[in-house]
């Protein structure tokens, strides 16, 4: 499966939730999140998707952790749609 299969998956199941998956491109700052993740109720969340099996690189991991030392959620590798499923179940809980 391909990274993006995974992402178009994501984005469906984020839009039949009523929420927004906007694909975030930040100039200046690279290795941040693929997708940002909006979902009723005021839930957020970082996400970075990955081909299976394949990891974040160094400058995506530096990146994840500045965004989490301020509080937001970021899930990373997430490399399936099991995954997928998962990270929108924990992002709903809170």
């Amino acid at each position: 499966m391909r990274e993006s299969s995974i992402e178009a998956y994501l984005r469906e199941r984020v839009n039949a939730m009523g929420g927004r998956a906007y694909k975030f491109v930040s100039p200046g700052n690279a290795g941040v999140p693929d997708r940002l993740v909006l979902l009723p109720g005021g839930k957020i969340a970082f996400v970075e998707l990955k081909a299976p099996g394949k990891k974040s690189t160094a400058l995506q991991a530096a990146q994840q952790r500045r965004i989490r030392s301020l509080g937001f959620d970021v899930f990373a590798d997430v490399d399936s749609r099991n995954l997928v499923d998962a990270l929108l179940r924990e992002v709903i809980s809170k």
